[in-house]
């Protein structure tokens, strides 16, 4: 049982005063469409009883974002493949940039990959490359970018998954031998500034 509906029903029941069950929760079927931020007040008072009061906001906020995030996992399967494996990559990647992980961004990176360096566009071939080149490509206006992104506000389309304005490309790279694409990696294929696509 969700934990909201459950403090719902509990608070009835414990403000109520009589013995009457409480109306049963929604089923998942059943359950209104998730509700933005300027309406989540509304939402959760119009399914709570009148005399209970309203849930605190960040309740109703996860359960928005795990339904936006629902989504973006949605668009990810139906346009580029299994959308796990892609979220494995995201953590990873925002994870490694917020630490300044050199290293760790480096082993997400698909070599050759093409970049921005001192206003000449250079490729590098390896990991090491990318390493001593990190701070020239990962700026700190990218990196921000890259460490507020929201996993469900990630834009989705055949390019793959973008952060921010372009500062980023994700996308999924065909193993060898795989003719139809159904075996591939997620890596990181494009960090620039944004604006790009």
């Amino acid at each position: 049982m969700n934990k909201f509906l459950l403090g719902v029903t509990l608070a009835s029941l414990l403000l109520s005063g009589c013995n009457e069950p409480a109306d049963a929760p929604a089923s998942e079927a059943s359950r209104p469409e998730a509700s933005t931020p300027e309406t989540a007040g509304d939402t959760a008072a119009a399914s709570a009883p009148a005399d209970t009061p309203a849930p605190v906001a960040p309740e109703v906020t996860v359960a928005s974002a795990e339904t936006d995030d629902k989504a973006t996992d949605d668009a990810i399967d139906t346009l580029l493949g299994d959308h796990a494996k892609y979220r494995i990559v995201i953590d990873a990647y925002q994870k490694a940039v917020a630490e300044g992980d050199k290293e760790a961004v480096a082993a997400l990176i698909d070599y050759p990959f093409s970049t921005t360096i001192d206003g000449k566009r250079t490729s590098l071939k390896s990991a090491s490359g990318f390493v001593s080149n990190y701070d020239k490509i990962v700026t700190p206006a990218i990196a921000s970018v890259i460490k507020a992104q929201k996993y469900s506000e990630l834009m989705v389309n055949s390019k793959g998954v973008m952060f921010g304005s372009g500062e980023t490309w994700i996308n999924g790279i065909c193993k060898k031998g795989s003719a139809d694409c159904s075996e591939f990696e997620v890596k990181v294929v494009a960090i620039q500034p944004g604006g790009s696509s």
